[in-house]
């Protein structure tokens, strides 16, 4: 990042990063603090977790747990539950107790899964991990809750499989769009090959089933699969010997911004509140909403990014921001919110899941 810095004659850095992109900005911002112009983080890892953990949680945790993805997740689709019960009509599956039927359908296709027949014809079997991994994907995006409710409604009715086959087709459409590029992507090598060999983890895979069983106790559903989705680093033969272990506190030469949102599946808010404290010169920006990052969520963001990255000026202190669609709120605004985001690349992307990659394929 500096020698591209270097390239372009810049005397210091601007730069935005999202997702895996905030590690990348943390990592630079303490390595080169002084060349700093204006730099975004958004959707924050809490860079200690990823990297190092604290106090013995290399030794005990994978790095995966210590995110707390896990926790995002389960109050995302807390989230996704509750605006679907208060959006009555707008919302297909607010029919009861969503909460409760959700919970319900889940088990039902625990003890049998659900057979759906895809627009082309094709039989497709759901599993309760399938429906996880689909719950997940969509959480990423509250553009996408509309067709998640629909999907979950038309497996709880069990009447229309070619229903069914359809709303999963729609939400593969919706999280395939700018995830997979090529006839072979590297995501399989590429993450762990990154992933692994720049954080510290147990040195035994039994880590890795203790801390998923418990993560699953507190957070039904995702414990699990955000616990195993790095269970390739035990053992994983690559090694970076120079990578950035920090320390994360350095003080910038100009101030650094930090965009949380509050309900992210992937990355808690919490990260960017733990890079907030750690920086001394940063600023924090809220996003009251619901996915991952800010992007194409808020109108009100965006412009307090945008200044930023021209003019360096950041945000007032204590500064929450609105998003602009309130999911099963209003479908017009969240029809014309979809449709502006149509074509952009899926957030999805942003933290690659080997869950939804196979859901993808499937």
């Amino acid at each position: 990042m500096d020698l591209l810095r270097r390239a372009v004659g810049d005397a210091k850095l601007t730069y935005a990063g999202y997702s895996y992109g905030s590690y990348l900005g943390a990592t630079y911002a303490n390595l080169f603090p002084g060349k700093v112009r204006a730099l975004v983080v958004d959707g924050v890892l809490d860079p200690v977790a990823w990297s190092t953990g604290r106090g013995d949680q290399a030794r005990t945790l994978p790095f995966s747990t210590r995110l707390r993805s896990a926790k995002g997740a389960y109050a995302t689709l807390q989230e996704f539950l509750r605006l679907c019960d208060a959006g009555g009509e707008n919302c297909a599956f607010s029919a009861g107790d969503p909460k409760r039927r959700f919970d319900r359908l889940a088990q039902r296709l625990l003890r049998e899964p659900a057979e759906v027949i895809d627009p082309d014809g094709v039989p497709v079997t759901i599993t309760y991990a399938d429906m996880v991994t689909i719950t997940l994907g969509a959480l990423y995006d509250a553009a996408s809750w509309p067709d998640l409710a629909d999907f979950l409604q038309a497996l709880w009715e069990q009447t229309s499989p070619r229903a069914a086959g359809a709303s999963l087709q729609t939400l593969r459409a919706r999280f395939g769009t700018g995830l997979q590029q090529e006839e072979y992507p590297n995501f399989v090598e590429g993450f762990p090959g990154v992933a692994c060999s720049e954080t510290h983890n147990p040195s035994t895979v039994g880590a890795w089933s203790r801390a998923g069983r418990a993560q699953d106790r507190r957070y039904p559903y995702f414990g699990r699969p955000w616990t195993w989705a790095t269970s390739i680093c035990e053992p994983w033969p690559g090694w970076d010997d120079d990578h950035f272990d920090g320390p994360w506190d350095h003080t910038t030469a100009n101030p650094v911004l930090v965009v949380g949102n509050l309900f992210d599946p992937a990355t808690p808010y919490h990260g960017a509140v733990t890079v907030d404290r750690l920086l001394p010169r940063s600023r924090l920006l809220t996003l009251a909403g619901w996915g991952h990052t800010s992007l194409f969520a808020s109108a009100c963001v965006d412009a307090y990014v945008n200044t930023y990255l021209l003019t360096s000026r950041v945000p007032p202190k204590g500064t929450v921001c609105e998003p602009d669609v309130v999911p099963f709120a209003d479908p017009a605004a969240a029809t014309a919110q979809a449709t502006r985001a149509a074509g952009a690349p899926s957030k999805a992307a942003l933290i690659p899941s080997p869950m939804l990659q196979r859901f993808l394929k499937s």
